[in-house]
This record gives structure tokens, C-alpha cells and sequence, in this order.
């Protein structure tokens, strides 16, 4: 297999934007209110706990649950160790936080606008109303999604340089390959990629490589769809080198799967490297990137795509990976 071409600059845009021009959304009313749940957690009186969980529960009652019991991950009987000690060692990234993410204007309006083409693409969806942040364990939650908000955990998005993530016991817990997109030009991609995931959970286990491919080509395209301002290295998570040269080595990509007789294939050991992020792809060299299936399953459906312009977002996410890996006919 002919190893990555090594790239130098220039971005190439993911395909076809969208086969049709991208829509106006402005005047899609979508309320979104913005609470910094890490400011009212970590000005809690331990000395006075259980009024004072009590009295935040009051203020945002479900995320509150969700922070204590399963961010947090503590109980009601350990509650009164597990939180004072919790503040203690994070108080000093709480102070960071608060000067870092003092303003999250940028953030919150690339969120809205997500939720917008949302609203414009699934009116019928019921879309979170609050954006929460909030700061957790740094082995804890990103990003989730509760039955009315969006949830931003601010210690993953501290920098990739942040010390916190090059300690050695950060690297074992992100790798670099992972650490470097601890940005926030990364948070409404993440957002939006739980939107995806309760819009259309993944169901894929067991199918072969090729609808496993379609279907993380589907999801890629569902960002792209919603978030069309963002750039692409933001939004499949490959630097702008690594992107390029999928474009440049795009063919032999696709000869090396058909050639290997894995389109097929369902065994995990066997293709489990195609569809997991990691530093790259190894059959593909040093600078090829992890989860390199996703890129794959991104043309066929824009193959598909080709002959089926009309095919609504909601009506692709729909169709069976199968049946757009046979009709796209892809072959680049």
C-alpha cells in the first residue's frame, strides 16, 4: 500500500457542500439561555452541604442530579467527603476557568446557529434550551446531552498545551492525538455531535466494514450540514495535512480496502483500526489520521448523494448504509 503523501498547506474542502445551497436560518427563533454551573457549585458553603446542594438543586434541578451522581460520580451517603474534596483539587482550575472562558459569546453563537439548521432540517425535534457549563473530574464527561440542555464540561477545552493534559498521567489518559483538540473551537462540534447521537443513536455493531463506514459518513455529513461555517479539520477532527492527503491518497485508500477483500469484513481485530481514532492509520503511514473509515464513508455518501439530490437530511440519516453503499457505487 502506497504510504500518506506528505502535505504542505493549502485546505481542501470536504466535497460538495451539500448538493443545494446552504439555508438562511436567521429568522429561526431558537431560545437558548447560557448558565455557568460551575460559578454556583464551587461558591457552595461546604460547611453548610446539604442546604446548599439543596438550594443549587433548587436553581437547576436535573443537571444538578447528573453533575452529583454521574459526572461527579458520588452518592448521597458519600456526597459529604466526595464534593469538599472535589473543590479543593479543582479550585485552582475553577479560578483558570474563570479568567480563560470569562466570555463565551464565540461559542454560544456557533451552538445557536447549530441549533438552528437543526430546527430547519428536523422541525419536529425537540431542541435543548440551555447550554450548561460546567467543570468535572478531568477522567470524567465532555460533553452530554440532558432532556433539556446541552452540557459543556470546561476542563476539556482548557488548550491543547494546558499542562494539565501533558502530565504523564493526562498522556495516559489522552494521548496527544487526543489532548490537541481540547480546544474550544471544538465545542459546537462536539455539541452537535450529541445532537446526532439522540437524534439517531448508532446501531452498527456487528455490520461489516463498509455500512460501518457509511455510517460514520452519514454522521459527518449531519455536521457539516448543520455546522457549515466550521472548518473541516474542525469537524472530522484531522488536522488540515491530514484531511489533504485523504483527498490525495484517496484512491489508494479505496484500493487498499478492496484489494484486502475488507468492505465486508466484521471482525473487530480486522477493521477496528479504520473506524477508531488513534494517532493514524497505520497500514497508511505517519501522517494518515485515525479513524480514516470516517473520511471513506463521507464520499460514498456524497456519491450517493450525486444521484439522489434530492434526498432530504432526515431521509438519508434514514436509509439503511447498506442500500447508499450499493447504489452510490462509489469508486474514486
Amino acid at each position: 500500500m502506497t504510504k500518506f503523501l506528505s502535505i504542505a498547506a493549502a485546505v481542501l474542502l470536504l466535497g460538495c457542500q451539500s448538493f443545494q445551497k446552504t439555508p438562511d436560518v436567521s429568522a429561526i427563533d431558537v431560545p437558548l439561555t447560557t448558565i455557568r454551573f460551575e460559578q454556583a457549585f464551587f461558591a457552595i458553603d461546604t460547611l453548610q452541604l446539604d442546604p446548599s446542594l439543596q438550594k443549587l438543586a433548587g436553581q437547576e434541578h436535573f443537571f444538578t442530579q447528573d453533575f452529583l451522581y454521574n459526572i461527579l460520580a458520588t452518592t448521597p451517603q458519600t456526597a459529604a467527603k466526595d464534593v469538599p474534596q472535589f473543590m479543593r483539587a479543582y479550585q485552582s482550575m475553577y479560578k483558570q476557568v474563570s479568567t480563560q472562558f470569562a466570555s463565551l459569546k464565540t461559542e454560544e453563537a456557533a451552538i445557536k446557529e447549530g441549533l438552528q439548521y437543526v430546527k430547519y432540517y428536523f422541525p419536529d425535534y425537540k431542541l435543548p434550551t440551555k447550554l450548561i457549563t460546567f467543570i468535572g473530574p478531568i477522567n470524567s464527561f465532555g460533553n452530554i446531552i440532558t432532556i433539556d440542555a446541552l452540557a459543556v464540561g470546561l476542563q476539556m477545552y482548557l488548550g491543547k498545551n494546558d499542562p494539565i493534559y501533558l502530565t504523564e498521567e493526562g498522556q495516559n489518559l489522552y494521548p496527544v492525538y487526543v489532548s490537541r483538540r481540547f480546544e474550544r473551537a471544538y465545542m459546537a462540534t462536539n455539541c452537535m455531535k450529541n445532537i446526532i447521537d439522540d437524534l439517531y443513536p448508532l446501531q452498527d455493531a456487528g455490520a461489516p466494514l463498509c455500512e460501518q463506514m457509511v455510517e460514520a459518513g452519514k454522521r459527518l455529513y449531519f455536521l457539516k450540514k448543520v455546522l457549515p461555517h466550521e472548518a473541516d479539520s474542525i469537524v472530522t477532527g484531522y488536522t488540515a495535512a491530514q484531511l489533504e492527503g485523504c483527498y490525495k491518497s484517496e484512491k489508494d485508500i479505496w484500493s487498499f480496502f478492496v484489494q484486502n477483500n475488507l468492505l465486508y469484513e466484521k471482525d473487530p481485530s480486522l477493521i477496528g483500526d479504520y473506524m477508531h481514532d488513534g494517532p493514524n492509520t497505520a497500514v497508511f503511514g505517519d501522517s494518515s489520521p485515525g479513524f480514516i473509515g470516517q473520511f471513506v464513508g463521507y464520499r460514498i455518501v456524497e456519491a450517493f448523494l450525486e444521484k439522489n439530490k434530492e434526498t432530504s437530511l432526515d431521509k438519508l440519516l434514514k436509509i439503511p448504509a447498506k442500500i447508499i453503499f450499493e447504489q452510490a457505487k462509489y469508486k474514486p
